[in-house]
C-alpha cells in the first residue's frame, strides 16, 4: 500500500465531495412530518384535522343547494306577489266599473200602450217578438210574445217583462227592451221588425271580461307556485327543507314549506254573478289584500332563513381553512426554513467548487517549477 501523501488540492477536492455526499443523503422534503413514526401526536392530530376539514366541506354541497333552494322560494314569492297584485288591480277596475243594461227601444208607434198589438204600425195576429241574452251563468235566455187578439201592447211587453235578466215596457208609443247584464241583446220576429227593434244590440257595460282575467290569474298563481323548486324541493308547494351544518348532524336548521297555490293563498275563483255585484268584487278584494300580507311575511321568513344558512356557509368556510391550516402547521415544513437551507447548500457548493479550483491551480504552479 502506498503511503504517498495527498496533495492540499486532493485534501480539499475529498472533504467537498464527502460534504456534498452528506448533504444530499437527507435532502429538503416539503413534509416535515410524513408519517406517524416520525412524531405520532402531530402527524394524527393532523389527519384529525384534515378529515374534519373532509367532512365540512362535503356538507358545503348540500348548504349551497339549499341556499339555491332558498332563492328560487324567494324568487317564487315575487312572482307571486306581482301576479296577485295583477289580480287586486283586475278586481279594482271591476269595480269601478258600472254595470249598464244594453237597450233597445223601437220607433213611436203613436199608440197607447193599451191598444190592441194586432193592428198596430202594421202587426199581425201570431205575429211574435223574441229577445235573446246570456245570463250571469253564460247560458241562454230567450223569451217570445206573440201578438193576439186580445193582447194589448202593454201585454206584450209584460210577457218579455217576466223573463228573469230581461226588461220591456211600453210608454209614449215607445217599447223598449233591455238586457240586465249589460251583455249582447238580439231581438227578432216579424213584431220587432214592424216596431223598428229588431238587430242585435252591444251598448251594454257588464264586468264579465274583468271574470275572465282575473281566473286566468289566478291559473297562472297555481301554475307558478308548482313551478318554484329547485333540485326536486318546492318550499311553495308544501316541501320542507333540511340544511345540515356539521359533520355530526347536530348542528340543522328546519325550514318550513307552504303551499302557496290559489287554494292556499284564499284566492277563490270568481263568477260573472259575483262580480255583478260591488259587494262580490269586494270580498274577492279582501281575499287579494290577505293574500299579499302572507306572501310579505313569508318572504321575511325566508328570507330570515336564507341570512342564516349563507351565514353558516361563510363560517364553514373559513372553518375549513383554519382546520387545513393547522394541519399543515403540524406536518408540512417551514418553506422559509427550507429556503435557507437549501440557499446555505448551494453556497457552500459553490464555495468548494471554487476552492477545489483554486487548488488545483496552485499545484499546476509547483509543478511548472520543475
Amino acid at each position: 500500500m502506498s503511503n504517498t501523501p495527498q496533495s492540499p488540492a486532493q485534501n480539499e477536492q475529498d472533504s467537498v465531495q464527502t460534504w456534498v455526499k452528506s448533504q444530499w443523503k437527507n435532502p429538503p422534503i416539503p413534509g416535515q412530518i410524513s408519517a406517524a413514526i416520525n412524531n405520532p401526536t402531530s402527524f394524527f392530530t393532523s389527519q384529525s384535522l384534515n378529515a374534519r376539514a373532509g367532512d365540512l366541506n362535503a356538507l358545503l354541497d348540500n348548504t349551497g343547494l339549499a341556499v339555491q333552494t332558498l332563492q328560487a322560494a324567494d324568487e317564487g314569492l315575487s312572482a307571486l306577489t306581482n301576479l296577485v297584485q295583477q289580480a287586486r288591480a283586475t278586481a279594482t277596475q271591476a269595480l269601478n266599473t258600472q254595470i249598464t243594461a244594453t237597450t233597445a227601444s223601437s220607433s213611436d208607434t203613436g199608440a197607447a200602450g193599451t191598444a190592441v198589438a194586432a193592428g198596430t204600425s202594421g202587426i199581425s195576429t201570431g205575429d211574435t217578438i223574441t229577445v235573446t241574452t246570456t245570463n250571469a251563468a253564460g247560458a241562454t235566455v230567450t223569451v217570445t210574445a206573440t201578438a193576439t187578439a186580445a193582447r194589448d201592447l202593454d201585454g206584450l211587453a209584460s210577457v218579455i217583462n217576466a223573463q228573469t235578466g230581461v226588461t220591456a215596457s211600453f210608454a209614449n208609443g215607445v217599447l223598449s227592451v233591455s238586457g240586465d247584464g249589460g251583455r249582447t241583446v238580439t231581438i227578432s220576429g216579424a213584431v220587432a221588425t214592424n216596431l223598428s227593434i229588431s238587430g242585435t244590440f252591444t251598448n251594454g257595460t257588464n264586468r264579465d271580461q274583468f271574470v275572465t282575467d282575473f281566473n286566468n290569474l289566478r291559473t297562472q298563481i297555481d301554475q307558478l307556485a308548482g313551478d318554484a323548486s329547485f333540485n326536486g324541493v318546492n318550499l311553495l308547494d308544501g316541501d320542507n327543507l333540511t340544511v345540515t351544518f356539521n359533520e355530526t348532524g347536530t348542528s340543522t336548521l328546519e325550514i318550513s314549506g307552504v303551499s302557496y297555490d290559489s287554494a292556499g293563498l284564499g284566492i277563490s275563483a270568481q263568477t260573472n254573478a259575483g262580480f255583478e255585484t260591488d259587494s262580490g268584487v269586494q270580498s274577492a278584494l279582501t281575499s287579494l289584500n290577505g293574500a299579499l300580507t302572507s306572501l310579505r311575511s313569508q318572504a321575511s321568513t325566508f328570507g330570515n332563513n336564507l341570512a342564516v344558512v349563507e351565514n353558516r356557509q361563510d363560517f364553514t368556510n373559513n372553518l375549513i381553512n383554519t382546520l387545513e391550516s393547522g394541519a399543515a402547521g403540524l406536518t408540512l415544513a417551514d418553506t422559509n426554513e427550507e429556503g435557507a437551507n437549501l440557499l446555505a447548500l448551494q453556497t457552500r457548493q459553490q464555495l468548494g467548487s471554487i476552492s477545489l479550483s483554486l487548488a488545483n491551480q496552485a499545484d499546476q504552479a509547483v509543478l511548472r517549477l520543475f
